[in-house]
């Protein structure tokens, strides 16, 4: 069985690949727009990022005329998972309670985040009985 890939994306990575998995597959310049709306990124800085992430299989890309259109390589869940995991070990000692704590003493979450928050433990709880 092969064993999964670890990606530590960068967090320019990590910025490029929020909008490559909400935006779907996009050339530089579409990235480079979108990065822009948030901060000031110079263009041959993008292109050089994606260019990286291309070589470290984070992405893929396909040449489309004289463009080339890019896509996530890496699943948003797998990575947020291997992020997490790291984080969670290396922040809060392997302790997820602690780390829930942590986010709800510092974050008011929404009604809604509470509803999911509850039905999680609900199922949660279903399943240890």
């Amino acid at each position: 069985m092969k064993k999964k890939q670890y990606h530590k994306p960068t967090s320019a990575e990590l910025e490029i690949l929020q909008i490559l998995w909400r935006q779907g597959p996009a050339t530089v310049r579409e990235v480079h727009e979108l990065l822009n709306g948030k901060k000031q990124v110079g263009y041959t800085t993008t292109l050089k990022i994606m260019q990286n992430m291309a070589e470290k299989n984070m992405v893929k890309r396909k040449p489309d005329g004289k463009r080339h259109i890019y896509q996530a390589a890496i699943k948003q869940s797998d990575t947020q998972s291997q992020l997490l995991d790291k984080f969670l070990h290396t922040a809060f000692a392997g302790s997820a309670s602690r780390l829930v704590m942590q986010t709800l003493g510092n974050y008011k979450p929404s009604k809604d985040e509470l509803l999911k928050i509850r039905s999680l433990l609900d199922k949660l709880e279903g399943d240890s009985k």
